[in-house]
């Protein structure tokens, strides 16, 4: 969506009442920043994901997934253990995301 589109389309809510004057105008900062929301781009936090470097105890997905969601890494990885012994899947996909998902920096 361009920017023109978006501020259009902050126009109509505000307009409509869907908008405050204060949700309008932080919004319209926002947009004018260059700001990405989860209205805008939902795979943009996907683009983010990162293997930890610190937080790892194999590849650092867990890790990762947890500075990416705000969830404890413990959480992350119990959900991992409980994949691999429930359905042998977590196998598969922690092996992929170690793959595919880039080291951070």
């Amino acid at each position: 969506m361009s920017l023109a589109e978006e501020l259009s389309r902050l126009q109509a809510l505000h307009a409509q009442g869907a908008l405050s004057d204060d949700e309008y105008a932080s919004a319209k900062a926002r947009v004018l920043a260059g700001e990405a929301g989860p209205a805008n781009d939902p795979l943009a936090a996907v683009a983010k994901l990162r293997r930890s470097k610190s937080d790892r105890m194999l590849g650092g997905v867990c890790g990762g997934i947890a500075q990416l969601s705000g969830v404890e890494n413990w959480i992350w990885r119990l959900i991992a253990v409980g994949l691999v012994l429930a359905f042998g899947t977590g196998v598969l996909l922690y092996l992929l995301l170690w793959i595919f998902v880039p080291e951070e920096s």
